[in-house]
């Protein structure tokens, strides 16, 4: 893989890998140690302000945001690399602003739009979540009830949305609704709703594994300006798809990530641990899991980056983002278990990360897709292609 990589990418590499390793890692025993004593899993403002501020000194601030916004255009085959090498560390940080969410509206924001909401967003001035699932409606868009009637020139909302991450901190959420009487793709229309607006209510937050939280939203009579309509009535499935596959394509290089530190870790674990006067390095079922584990890890590295580079040449990954987002997920689940078991007692504690690691991986099952959903899709594609 890395005889593949050009300088310029090389050279990104290197100095991501420097910023987790000199800001990153650092921070990680202390985030640990907040969580399972039952503290927030995010980092404090004091901590994540420095951080900020080297990412700009670096040059890692808006990373695939057009050159015309003051980014720096990264092709998806390198943004998915930064991706891997963030997630191999537990410190929640993400570089800004949030991919998925960028290429969406970068895909149907109006001119007024983009001065009003994705300019400040790509410039770190603005956060921003999506709002698609509904209880009961899961992961099948076709069960999607909430619904946006006109009423003169506004846009006037009713219904409720759940899984919803990030919102309290968030200026603006991407909602998803039904504006016609089609299912699944038809009639499903994108608006931007701002926080604060009168009718959009946060019911409550939801404790998810993994440290992770999420929220549950209710909009009673939510009105929004027309102009807060994103492109076309009826058209917002096909620019939620690109916003969903882009973060399966993510789901694939975190995963990469965490298996890379789990290796790494059930390695060294190996080559200093002795059980009965043999080193677990030459125990066959430890040297089994190793090979597996580096297997894997090859495997996914090249699914993400043949995906990536199709992604680059505006070709359809829909395929290939449902089947990284499978493979990716069983794959770092099972690493991290036997790297877990290969740290015996000590793998089972909350001081070290790969308890963590394995919760926040067995939600990405769920979140972005349901892994069954997916193979069903793969499997009705294939099944349809040979007709």
């Amino acid at each position: 893989m890395d005889m593949m990589m050009q300088d310029e990418s090389r050279m990104l590499q290197d100095l991501v890998r420097r910023f987790v390793a000199r800001e990153l890692m650092p921070l990680e025993a202390g985030v640990l140690k907040r969580e399972a004593e039952g503290g927030a899993y995010r980092l404090l403002p004091e901590e994540e302000e420095p951080l900020l501020e080297k990412c700009r000194e670096l040059g890692l601030w808006g990373l695939d945001v057009p050159e015309a916004m003051g980014g720096v255009n990264l092709s998806a085959l390198d943004r998915l690399m930064v991706e891997e090498e963030v997630a191999r560390c537990i410190t929640p940080f993400e570089f800004p602003p949030d991919s998925p969410n960028l290429h969406m509206l970068q895909a149907v924001a109006t001119p007024e739009q983009r001065e009003k909401y994705l300019i400040p967003y790509a410039e770190g001035r603005m956060k921003s979540c999506i709002a698609i699932s509904e209880p009961g409606a899961g992961g099948d868009p076709a069960g999607m009830i909430t619904r946006a009637v006109q009423d003169g020139s506004d846009w006037v909302i009713n219904g409720r949305k759940i899984w919803v991450s990030r919102v309290p901190q968030c200026d603006f959420i991407i909602l998803m609704a039904r504006t016609g009487e089609g299912r699944r793709e038809e009639g499903m229309t994108a608006f931007i709703v701002e926080r604060g607006t009168p009718g959009f209510i946060i019911e409550r937050e939801i404790a998810m594994i993994g440290g992770r939280k999420t929220y549950e939203l209710v909009f009673e009579d939510c009105r929004v300006p027309a102009g807060n309509l994103l492109r076309e009535l009826g058209r917002g499935y096909a620019p939620m798809q690109l916003r969903l596959n882009i973060r399966r394509l993510q789901v694939g290089a975190r995963c990469a990530g965490i298996i890379a530190r789990a290796l790494e870790m059930m390695i060294d674990q190996a080559n200093n641990r002795s059980t009965f006067g043999v080193k677990l390095a030459d125990r066959q079922a430890i040297q089994w899991w190793i090979a597996d584990a580096g297997i894997r890890l090859h495997a996914l590295r090249l699914m993400v980056q043949a995906a990536a580079r199709t992604l680059d040449a505006g070709g359809d990954v829909r395929d290939e983002a449902s089947m990284i987002k499978v493979f990716a997920t069983e794959a770092a689940q099972e690493v991290l278990d036997q790297a877990m078991q290969a740290h015996g007692a000590m793998g089972m504690t909350r001081e070290l990360p790969l308890q963590l690691f394995h919760q926040q991986v067995r939600l990405m099952r769920i979140y972005e897709g349901p892994t069954e959903v997916h193979r069903m899709a793969i499997a009705r594609r294939m099944l349809k292609s040979r007709r």
